[in-house]
């Protein structure tokens, strides 16, 4: 077949839809050749081309989904690896370091606010395991948003914190009518605040805080 017969052809294929790649592989003509070519062509997808472009883009969407399932295992693998068990000291750090960013940062107050229940659940058990507290010394306040079931809420933060619901101070309910509709339903549960109450050991009250504050300043020094 003459370049002329091909170049004829060519166009046809253009004008009737197909793409750049098609016409390629069924000329046997490079790409840049085409586009010399096929510049000036009006070009619009026939029913075809749309179907092996949707394939295409089915195709490559599972394939980037499996290779982010296999990262995202791979790294899960690997940090179970790398964290291995954790030591009393590991869990003091550990504790430390959620404070310094989470914490209260007064001498006379001792509280942590998060919104992850994990977070929480863990604050809860370094207070217990590195500061000596129980159950007792916990008290918890829920700050919701209009948009959040108070009941729901409650029920959920007793239930991942462990604390029975005697415990839980006065909910507040964030009624700012200034805040972004793009914030509305991030928050499911709204944030839980854990403050420590030293019901008379003074161990636990305004000393436990200055502790806490110190240990922060020798982590950052």
């Amino acid at each position: 077949m003459t370049k002329i017969l091909i170049k004829k052809e060519a166009i046809e294929l253009r004008s009737q839809g197909y793409s750049y790649k098609y016409i390629a592989q069924k000329l046997r003509v490079s790409k840049s050749t085409l586009s010399s070519w096929l510049s000036c062509v009006s070009y619009v997808p026939n029913e075809e081309t749309m179907q092996r472009i949707e394939q295409a883009r089915e195709k490559s969407g599972k394939a980037k989904n499996r290779q982010k399932v296999e990262s995202i295992t791979k790294a899960q693998e690997m940090a179970k690896k790398d964290i291995g068990r954790l030591t009393r000291r590991d869990l003091f750090m550990l504790g430390v370091g959620l404070y310094i960013g989470e914490g209260s940062k007064t001498m006379n107050l001792v509280r942590i606010i998060n919104a992850n229940p994990k977070v929480i659940s863990f604050a809860i058990r370094w207070f217990k395991e590195i500061c000596g507290l129980n159950n007792e010394h916990f008290s918890i306040r829920i700050h919701l948003y209009p948009d959040n079931n108070v009941e729901d809420c409650l029920r959920f933060w007793s239930r991942s914190s462990g604390l029975p619901r005697k415990q839980f101070q006065k909910t507040q309910i964030d009624l700012r009518t200034n805040k972004k509709i793009s914030k509305r339903g991030k928050l499911p549960y709204g944030t839980a605040h854990i403050t420590i109450k030293s019901r008379g050991r003074k161990e636990f009250g305004v000393f436990l805080a200055r502790k806490i504050h110190f240990w922060m300043e020798e982590v950052v020094k």
